[in-house]
């Protein structure tokens, strides 16, 4: 299991044996003048009622582990989306939204928040204005063009939490990248999500959690289609429809972020990493990590993670 699962079991497995619905537990990881970065760990399930809230400013959300469902009105459309690891939540200011754990309990984000002025500022330096300057969509899934910001959050959470001293200029530039990304991706993305069906996603949703607790085990897509109940073929092709990435594709790039968590906040052996990952050996993962992420283990050990680090 990925450390940042094993948090949200964690925290679960408190709130069970404390009683009392679900919630969210927000730290606070840097801010600056008109901007917040905040590591959000929720631990609502099936049996919580969603409560109708509303996007004060700006908000974008990497979600890292778990899944849940989000549900939006305008000026976006009103559909719900699915959420789950390597997508990220989208919200603009005085939009109301609501989210749910139909299926499961508990999910992990990082979280940015931005003053309309601050995130005005940097959409009219990428180029957007006007109605180009809001978010179109709810939700971006993990879109390949967005991957290195999936790995980014990782690291930076694992920077974060090793009191890393520069983790406040690490955050501001990621913050900003984050917010020219996906207001460009959103401008150009059409949702499609919305075909997935409740019983669909919760067949996804129980590989999802089987694929985060069992992430250094030989995976085989006959286990993870018998999880969920289909076939192989109908499995590849729900598990598709309702995250954005085949089944492999998710399991690597889950190995993969841990993986960059790990060397970015240690002095581990990569092959231990390696291993733990669910790589069978160090070549292939030094492999893996390189068509991914564009450099070995090793020189990306070397390089302070920085926005031309990943």
């Amino acid at each position: 299991m990925t450390k940042i699962a094993a948090e949200i079991q964690r925290a679960c497995a408190r709130r069970l044996a404390a009683g009392g619905p679900g919630g969210l537990a927000m730290r606070a990881l840097a801010r600056g003048n008109g901007w917040i970065a905040e590591d959000v760990i929720c631990t609502s399930g099936p049996k919580d009622r969603p409560c109708e809230e509303q996007h004060q400013v700006f908000s974008i959300a990497m979600v890292l582990a778990g899944s849940f469902q989000y549900r939006g009105s305008n000026p976006v459309s009103g559909r719900g989306e699915f959420m789950s690891p390597g997508s990220i939540l989208l919200g603009n200011p005085g939009q109301n939204f609501e989210c749910g754990h139909e299926h499961a309990m508990g999910d992990r984000c990082l979280s940015f928040h931005y003053s309309p002025e601050f995130f005005e500022r940097v959409a009219a330096d990428a180029g957007a204005h006007g109605r180009s300057a809001i978010f179109r969509v709810l939700r971006l899934p993990p879109l390949r063009g967005l991957a290195d910001l999936f790995y980014g959050a990782w690291a930076v959470l694992q920077r974060a939490s090793t009191s890393c001293p520069e983790v406040n200029l690490l955050l501001e530039e990621f913050s900003v990248e984050m917010a020219v990304r996906s207001l460009r991706m959103s401008n150009g993305y059409v949702s499609g999500n919305h075909t997935s069906q409740p019983h669909m996603i919760s067949r996804v949703t129980s590989v999802l959690r089987m694929v985060e607790e069992n992430l250094g085990s030989a995976l085989k897509l006959s286990d993870l289609a018998r999880q969920s109940g289909l076939s192989p073929y109908h499995f590849l092709r729900t598990f598709e429809q309702v995250t954005g990435l085949t089944p492999h594709q998710y399991v690597r790039r889950l190995r993969l972020a841990e993986a960059v968590a790990r060397l970015s906040g240690g002095n581990e052996k990569a092959l231990d990493i390696a291993v733990d990952s669910g790589f069978n050996d160090a070549s292939n993962f030094s492999r893996a990590f390189r068509a991914e992420i564009g450099t070995t283990p090793r020189s990306f050990r070397k390089q302070s993670f920085t926005r031309s680090g990943i």
